[in-house]
């Protein structure tokens, strides 16, 4: 850091991470599986990826948080995702490839990405 702009820039930009951290019950949640199995597996990508998304496409409706163990190691990494008033959807065996295209197809759109999906691993 070598001046008071990169210094505002860094601190814009976490401000927005914790904007998306926000809880807020209207909102779409995304829960990210962060216990030592999931960032083993590769979570922490995956965890920057929703982040990184949600924030290029502006979504303020979109809150991106992690939790512990979700249960299911041999899926890792795993997300979870809440909409209000719908069951939630838990996605499995996730890249932060995969995850575009479930915040397109899932979080913008409403269409769950089943492929990808706890029902679809075997």
């Amino acid at each position: 850091m070598k001046s008071l702009e990169e210094l505002r820039a860094i601190r814009e930009k976490m401000q927005k991470q914790l904007n998306l951290r926000e809880k807020n019950e209207d909102s779409i949640r995304v829960v990210v599986g962060m216990a030592t199995c999931g960032i083993a597996a590769g979570a922490k990508p995956v965890l920057e990826a929703f982040l990184d998304e949600v924030e290029k496409r502006n979504l303020s409706n979109v809150v991106v948080s992690q939790t512990g163990c979700i249960g299911v190691c041999q899926l890792e990494p795993i997300a979870e995702v809440y909409v209000p008033g719908e069951e939630k959807t838990t996605y499995v065996r996730l890249t932060a490839d995969k995850v575009p295209r479930i915040v397109t197809e899932h979080l913008v759109n409403h269409r769950i990405v089943t492929e990808f999906t706890i029902g679809a691993a075997k």
